[in-house]
Order: C-alpha cells, then sequence, then structure tokens
C-alpha cells in the first residue's frame, strides 16, 4: 500500500474523466499525444512533442486535471508580461532548444546536462495541485522526475544546505524583461533548502499533458514543488547550485513582507493584501459567477508527507 495519499478534489474541479483516462491508457503505451480525445486538447504550441512516461498512481490518484486550455492560457510568467494570457500570446519567438542546465557549487561532481538526455530519461506523469499566492488553484499532469536524481548525479558535500535556483535571461525572446521599469531583476532567482529540494515530491518537470512544456508553462524544464506557492516553481531552468547559505529569491527580493523563502502554502497565514484562506479553481464549471471558492488545505493537502520538514518552526514567522 502505498504511503502517499491525497485529498481529492470536488467534481467542480475536474475535466471529463472518461476523456481523462482514456488520454492515461494511451500515455503508457507511449502513445501519449498521438491521439487526444476531442475537446481534451488544443493545438500545442510550436516544437511541441509527445513525451512517453509512466502514470504513477501513488503521486495524485484521484485527482483529474484543469483543462489544458486553461493550464496553458491562464499563467504567471512575468519574463513574457504581465497579464495571464501574456505567456501564451507572447511567447512564440521563445527557443527552448538547443539547451542545458548547469549543476555546480558545492557539490563533487559537477555537471552540465543537454535538454535531450534529460527528455531521455525514464519519465513519471504526476498530477499535483498547483495553488497560486493569488489565491488560485489548478490541478496539472506534470511529466519529469524527482530533483534528488540529478541532486545525487552530482553528490552534494557535506557543507551544502540549500539549492539555488537560476532561469534564464533573453531579453530579445522574453519581452518582459526587456521593459524600461521591470517588476523583477533578472534572472528570477529561487531557492530550496537541501532537504526540500531532496523531498520525493519535489521534480524538475519537463512536460504537461503528455506532451513537451509550451513556452508559457516555463519550457523547457522548470521546477514543480506542489506544497508551496506558485512562483517558487522557477521556469526556464539554466542553472541550479548548491551552497551553503540561503539563497536570494526573487519575490522576497521584491517584496520581504509579502513573499517568503518558505512560501509553503498556508491558510492561516494571509497575504498582507488578501486571505490565504480560500481558493478559486481555474477552469471549474459553476453558476453563472462561477466555480464556488473552496477551503485551502495546509500545505495544499500535502501535509501527511512534508509537515514533518518543519517541525519545531513558527510557520507564521517563516512564512
Amino acid at each position: 500500500m502505498s504511503i502517499f495519499r491525497y485529498p481529492r478534489p470536488s467534481a467542480s474541479e475536474i475535466t471529463p474523466r472518461s476523456a481523462w483516462l482514456s488520454r492515461r491508457g494511451l500515455l503508457a503505451t507511449g502513445l501519449a499525444g498521438a491521439i487526444v480525445p476531442p475537446g481534451l486538447m488544443r493545438p500545442a504550441p510550436a516544437r511541441a512533442a509527445a513525451l512517453a512516461a509512466r502514470p504513477d498512481a501513488q503521486f495524485g490518484g484521484g485527482l483529474t486535471p484543469t483543462p489544458f486550455q486553461d493550464v496553458t492560457h491562464y499563467n504567471n510568467f512575468y519574463e513574457f508580461g504581465l497579464e495571464k494570457t501574456d505567456p501564451a500570446e507572447r511567447s512564440g519567438g521563445f527557443h527552448p532548444h538547443p539547451w542545458t542546465v548547469r549543476v555546480d557549487g558545492l557539490v563533487a561532481n559537477p555537471r552540465t546536462y543537454d535538454i535531450d538526455a534529460l527528455l531521455a530519461r525514464p519519465l513519471q506523469e504526476r498530477l499535483y495541485r498547483m495553488r497560486c499566492v493569488e489565491a488560485w488553484s489548478m490541478v496539472i499532469p506534470w511529466i519529469g522526475f524527482p530533483l534528488a536524481e540529478l541532486l545525487k548525479e552530482v553528490e552534494p558535500l557535506g557543507s551544502a544546505k540549500y539549492v539555488a535556483f537560476e532561469s534564464v535571461v533573453r531579453p530579445s525572446e522574453m519581452p518582459g524583461q526587456d521593459g524600461v521599469l521591470p517588476v523583477l531583476d533578472w534572472p528570477y532567482v529561487e531557492g530550496l533548502r537541501l532537504d526540500e529540494a531532496l523531498h520525493p515530491l519535489t521534480i524538475l518537470a519537463v512536460g504537461l499533458y503528455g506532451q513537451t512544456l509550451p513556452n508559457q508553462n516555463g519550457a523547457p524544464i522548470r521546477l514543480v514543488v506542489p506544497w508551496k506557492y506558485g512562483f517558487k516553481g522557477v521556469k526556464s531552468v539554466v542553472r541550479i547550485r548548491l551552497t551553503d547559505t540561503r539563497p536570494p529569491t526573487s519575490w522576497n527580493l521584491r517584496a520581504p513582507d509579502e513573499y517568503g523563502f518558505y512560501a509553503n502554502v498556508n491558510p492561516e497565514v494571509d497575504h498582507p493584501r488578501w486571505s490565504q484562506a480560500t481558493e478559486r479553481p481555474i477552469g471549474a464549471r459553476g453558476g453563472f459567477f462561477g466555480a464556488a471558492r473552496k477551503p485551502t488545505l495546509p500545505f495544499n493537502g500535502y501535509g501527511e508527507q512534508v509537515a514533518s520538514l518543519y517541525a519545531g518552526m513558527n510557520l507564521r514567522r517563516d512564512f
């Protein structure tokens, strides 16, 4: 019996289950993306390719994802603009291939990984809840592999305590980086404690919905940490560095009173400008005013797996 048990979303969160089960059957045989149930997917971005991945029932069993159209057209990716539609509309000129990811710092075996080699690894499909700090949420079928695999290959030194992440800087391809008054300093940077990075829930995603990542979702590789707010999921990663000191993170640098380093989903700690007690499911069916808000779960519903990482900590102070 699996030790991983996940809360199920309400019926209003889901796409038709028959369509999703049909697609998962194709995915398990390595044919994902070749045939798609009508209405499930929209035309894919340029250079999108089918990915074969093993559906991992212990991660997200019982969940059904947010519609593909919403997952790929309601995004925060400020490198392409501030509106939710900007990433899909303005990322067509971004080139996610060729691509490499450098993993170095306090390691015995620093390495540079080519994206094609990463895509050739055994991949898993995991359905994870995603909770944005803006109090909306999705359920996304990510394709990727545990970050721990990469970290163990580079052999962290005993002095390594944190993992720092850095995204790409390409103002010629990312119009949000080319502004006179950027909302953030570039590159986008993020960080985790080493034990968080090594946790089996933490993955590097290279795809979603049976295909390589669309540009607007962080192509070609991004971080996914499902118990934390979405801004921790740094996109278009080019460097991973192990360090002995806590690394700076973009939103914490921008507004430290609003965005903490840990950023664990916590309905008891409000954002200074809005409540975190409830969330709005994106793409959910509802009445005239859309789907009703629902209660937010501590650690986004993954408390059984990760709460022990923070034993003895004051989660109001270390938010």
